[in-house]
């Protein structure tokens, strides 16, 4: 009896012990979660982190010590939204179209930031061509006038890099077309984006969700050069 008495108490204590366990686990858990939370940005949409990310290399970043050889930066579109300061159809156009580039130039290859010539047809202040280019000088490193000029005026040079040709238009209809040209190689594409075809949907994160991760004829046409 007396035994049976100790062994119930027993039960009853390990039983208590694993709940009190479980709570205390639960509230590590929690903190470490809005710890961790504090220190990223918190998106209300959740296909942002589903859209496939761009990786690069960048021989620059490995010269100067911020990357050892072989290691990549790795681009998400979420990287994209922070540097607009938003999502819309300009900046997914613009991620969408700069991962189609560079698919079509480097195909299994991992691309090479700054070594990468990028052209917009019409002016920098033609329709969207000017937040366009941010997010695809972000990604591919090719800058305007203010870009880095390279050691001794040439190695890893992204000045001039980014272009804007104003005597150049994208085809009717189309919202940008950019040339994208490999320095190494010369191999070169166009790609030219369109998105008039979009259904007429009120909500703009679905439109920018079929620009990113659907296939829609004509939306991004691609020129090899």
């Amino acid at each position: 009896m007396l035994l049976g008495t100790k062994t119930g108490v027993l039960r009853v204590w390990l039983q208590k012990s694993l709940c009190y366990g479980m709570i205390f686990l639960w509230l590590i858990l929690l903190s470490l979660e809005n710890v961790m939370a504090e220190g990223q940005s918190k998106f209300s949409i959740d296909f942002f982190s589903q859209v496939a990310p761009i990786t690069m290399t960048d021989d620059l970043a490995v010269t100067l010590g911020a990357m050892e050889k072989g290691a990549v930066f790795v681009y998400n579109y979420e990287d994209a939204v922070k540097l607009a300061g938003h999502s819309c159809l300009a900046v997914s156009g613009a991620y969408r179209l700069t991962q189609i580039a560079l698919k079509s130039l480097y195909g299994e290859q991992i691309p090479v930031r700054g070594e990468i010539e990028v052209t917009f047809r019409g002016a920098v202040d033609d329709k969207v061509n000017g937040p366009i280019s941010q997010v695809v000088s972000y990604i591919t490193g090719a800058a305007a006038e203010n870009g880095f000029k390279g050691f001794g005026g040439k190695k890893f040079r992204r000045y001039n890099l980014l272009r804007f040709d104003k005597k150049s238009t994208p085809p009717a209809g189309a919202l940008c077309s950019v040339h994208f040209k490999r320095v190494d190689t010369g191999k070169s594409v166009e790609v030219t984006y369109s998105n008039s075809m979009l259904p007429p949907l009120p909500d703009m994160q679905e439109k920018v969700r079929i620009v990113l991760m659907d296939e829609v004829k004509n939306m991004f046409v691609i020129t090899e050069n």
